[in-house]
């Protein structure tokens, strides 16, 4: 019984050791996290929930029927180091950063632009016959 009493709350804080290792991130870690994450998904947005201008980016796929791969950063805890990846990747560390097929869009009134312009549609392989403004 003494043996049990030992070994639960060891293996307990040796889960809590690995899951905090895993939730957190070097830079090296995050910038593969946003390279892999941009090759595995046709389509990904780089948001934050409460942001207006992500809303509007998130809902121009909403209108074309297209399903994006969103990372919300302020609900992880590596977040912050994940943008500061895209940073160095894009250039800029606002959100929302889009992409599509590996191609960086851009933010928010990028996404609008390309969509108004058809260039979205084209970008996906789509027909968009009404086009509504945003």
């Amino acid at each position: 019984m003494a043996a049990r009493t030992i070994v639960l709350p060891l293996l307990v804080i040796t889960i809590a050791a690995s899951l905090s290792w895993v939730s957190s991130s070097t830079p090296e870690a995050a910038s593969a996290f946003v390279k892999k994450t941009i090759s595995s998904h046709k389509i990904v947005i780089f948001s934050k929930s409460y942001c207006p201008y992500c809303r509007r980016a998130k809902n121009v796929f909403k209108e074309l029927k297209q399903v994006a791969h969103v990372v919300e950063l302020d609900q992880r805890e590596d977040g912050s180091n994940i943008q500061d990846a895209l940073s160095d990747i894009v250039g800029r560390r606002t959100v929302p950063q889009v992409f599509i097929n590996e191609k960086h869009i851009g933010g928010s009134d990028d996404t609008v632009e390309a969509y108004e312009s058809g260039e979205l549609a084209k970008l996906l392989g789509i027909d968009v016959e009404d086009e509504q403004e945003l």
